[in-house]
């Protein structure tokens, strides 16, 4: 039995070669008519490899064998030889996303109904330029969104309509009833256009009308009469598609429709106050005196039902991050042109959610990291090539939660962070002595200082320090961190790390102050790493008038909180006290606080204009007893 043997002209050269080792196996080729068939594939062998400079397998394959052994032979010779990887499978298309299909069928159907509406008073004033304008927008909207989501035939369709709009606009074509039928029918058949895409049915027909919007661009003197003798001759019945469809559109009503985000901002604060009134009035001391069994569930029951509500205001918030993942492939590609480098983009965990406020503060931060990653991070083609590596470099886009907060990690493969470049430069600056002794992440978060680079040179992609310093400020403003990880010619990881939402957070409560008179401060959560009373002897002090503390083999800078605050504490004693150590991008240090009074979700408060510029104090918030708690901010307080 043989094998079938696909036309060289639809096969790749690896697939020809094992195909040819198959046939060879099976075949009896003491026989002259049984080598016959595979001469075709050897030839398609051998004209692959001279158009891919494969000299070699082009050589091997130019004496054809006259006998089996030199089949065989010829088989064994072509698998040892090395083969270039096949390409890479192409990358899936946007319009298979269907969150970004269907915000494009929902967008384009109120860029529809505004056309309409628009189009009729057009009708009433053919003078309203306003009103052209607005119609042209909506159709060059539709085909710029089309074209990005290659949607051919909706960008073609919407491109010629365009056109026939321009000319009205620019006062070359006059605007009659002939050309607002035209445009009408133009925007049903664009809802026929959507609703086959959103059914993933074929595209209904756009030949006749594009060919009625090309004459009447062609003419655009021609008489009303003419055209409206045209679309007389023609006419969509009462019940057409085209009119049936919207009725039924228009019957159905929306299945989303969109919020002023002003709105949406004021529900998740109302449902913030909900929250505090519950936990007000579930720690209030009198109710607490009642021990009712009855109040008792009712209260329980008020408490998961303002729960589920907060989660789902807050849900509704929520938007995935692969629609600013999305913008970056584009960036990767310009910035390795431009660079003369080969690279591209892995993206996984697109469908994460975040805060919708929080994805266009996180453009520019991940803007800065690929530049950064494509410009420093990865090595020209011949140089990889020279390393062991691929000659195309990886970077990667990758986001996932954990616990309340979610991470976003850009990662690369290229020739990773120099940690003695970086501290020669941290010493020239003053940023760093010769007797620091620094960890790798505190040497690598000097490149966020301000003005700091490496660079050899000043290109339009980087050298002037700027963006690293961007991502640091934009991300503590966000109350995230960002973590560094490098290995010199292995490439470069940078994970930030934050909160899902930047309206609640999870706290602890720390109390600082005598008995009589204590203060209460929040600190973020994901800023703590761990809580510890120290020994004595793991204190010490240091020449500039510091505090340090050993902990875990590591000595950490001391923080008194009451000193930053002017509050006299309980104890001056660190070891009767407790120590917070707190992760920062700058650097760890602990923090000293006399007490921890528990962990709470807290609702954040702005403080308002008097007080928005404190010194370590990032917002406020009611406590489930009622008093108000400051928040701290972490990367400011050190």
């Amino acid at each position: 039995m043989s094998a079938v043997l696909l036309p060289p002209q639809q096969t790749t050269l690896h697939e020809n070669i094992e195909a040819l080792a198959l046939e060879v196996t099976l075949r009896d080729l003491t026989a002259a008519e049984h080598t016959a068939p595979l001469l075709p594939v050897l030839n398609a062998i051998r004209r692959e490899a001279e158009t891919l400079g494969l000299t070699a397998l082009a050589a091997a394959v130019a004496n054809l064998p006259d006998s089996e052994s030199g089949w065989r032979n010829l088989v064994s010779t072509l698998q040892m030889l090395e083969m270039p990887a096949p390409p890479a499978p192409a990358p899936p298309s946007l319009n298979e996303d269907p969150e970004l299909v269907g915000d494009f069928i929902l967008e384009s159907r109120e860029h529809l109904a505004a056309i309409e509406a628009r189009l009729l008073a057009l009708e009433q004033d053919p003078g309203n330029a306003e009103a052209i304008n607005t119609i042209f927008r909506g159709f060059h909207t539709m085909k710029g969104l089309a074209g990005f989501l290659e949607f051919g035939a909706i960008q073609s369709f919407a491109h010629e309509v365009e056109t026939l709009l321009d000319l009205a606009r620019n006062a070359k074509l006059t605007v009659d009833s002939a050309l607002i039928d035209v445009i009408l029918q133009s925007a049903d058949h664009m809802r026929h256009l959507l609703a086959a895409v959103e059914n993933g049915a074929a595209s209904p027909d756009s030949a006749p009308l594009i060919a009625r919007v090309r004459e009447r661009i062609a003419n655009p003197a021609a008489s009303d009469l003419l055209h409206l003798a045209q679309s007389v001759a023609a006419p969509p019945p009462p019940d057409s598609p085209p009119a049936a469809a919207a009725a039924a559109e228009a019957a159905a009503g929306p299945r989303s429709v969109k919020v002023d985000t002003v709105k949406l901002d004021y529900l998740v604060e109302m449902v913030g106050e909900l929250a505090i009134t519950q936990a007000l009035v579930r720690h209030d001391p009198d109710i607490a005196a009642l021990h009712n069994t009855r109040i008792g569930r009712n209260l329980g029951q008020l408490n998961r039902i303002t729960a589920e509500v907060q989660r789902v205001a807050m849900a509704m918030r929520m938007i995935p991050v692969g629609q600013l993942f999305g913008r970056m492939a584009r960036l990767v590609r310009d910035l390795a042109r431009k660079s003369g480098k080969q690279a591209t983009l892995e993206l996984s965990g697109e469908d994460t959610e975040l805060d919708r406020n929080m994805v266009e503060e996180l453009a520019d931060p991940l803007m800065h990291m690929i530049r950064n990653a494509v410009d420093h991070g990865a090595e020209l083609p011949e140089a990889r090539v020279a390393a062991g590596k691929n000659p195309v470099a990886r970077l990667r886009l990758k986001a996932w939660h954990t616990g309340g907060f979610i991470n976003i990690e850009v990662s690369d493969d290229g020739r990773g962070l120099v940690r003695e470049k970086i501290l020669a430069k941290a010493r020239e600056r003053g940023l760093a002595t010769n007797g620091d002794n620094l960890s790798d992440p505190e040497v690598f978060a000097f490149i966020f200082e301000p003005g700091f680079s490496t660079a050899e040179k000043i290109t339009d992609v980087s050298g002037r320090g700027v963006g690293m310093d961007v991502v640091r400020k934009q991300i503590a403003k966000l109350r995230g961190r960002v973590d560094i990880a490098s290995r010199p010619g292995e490439g470069s990881s940078f994970t930030i790390k934050l909160p899902l939402t930047l309206a609640v957070i999870d706290g602890l409560i720390v109390g600082v102050g005598s008995s009589a008179q204590i203060h209460r401060y929040i600190l973020p959560l994901f800023a703590v790493r761990e809580t510890l009373r120290p020994a004595p002897d793991a204190l010490s002090s240091v020449p500039d008038g510091g505090e340090m503390v050993l902990v875990r083999g590591s000595l950490l800078p001391i923080l008194r909180l009451h000193r930053r605050f002017d509050i006299v504490p309980a104890s001056e004693d660190p070891s009767a006290g407790i120590l917070i150590v707190i992760e920062s991008d700058r650097r760890t240090f602990c923090l000293f606080v006399d007490e921890l009074l528990g962990k709470q979700e807290v609702v954040i408060k702005a403080l308002g204009p008097v007080f928005k510029d404190v010194t370590g104090i990032s917002g406020g918030c009611i406590l489930g007893d009622g008093r108000v708690g400051l928040i701290l901010d972490t990367e400011a307080l050190f």
